[in-house]
């Protein structure tokens, strides 16, 4: 379970960051480059993935 959380985490972290950085216009070729909502959603995100990783990895392990 606790690499589930990582991977989840990771994939929420990376998604987050494309989405971000389309909303404010560095990546280009989408729908969502340079709407702010998207670098919004892509923020929120990023803090949530970073904030499943810190509980994964100090959630302690089961035996």
């Amino acid at each position: 379970m606790r690499i589930a959380s990582f991977v989840v985490a990771g994939l929420l972290i990376l998604a987050g960051g494309v989405w971000f950085f389309q909303g404010i216009g560095i990546l280009p070729g989408s729908v969502m480059t340079g709407q702010t909502r998207w670098a919004l959603y892509g923020g929120i995100a990023v803090i949530l993935g970073c904030a499943a990783l810190t509980y994964s990895l100090r959630r302690p392990r089961r035996k």
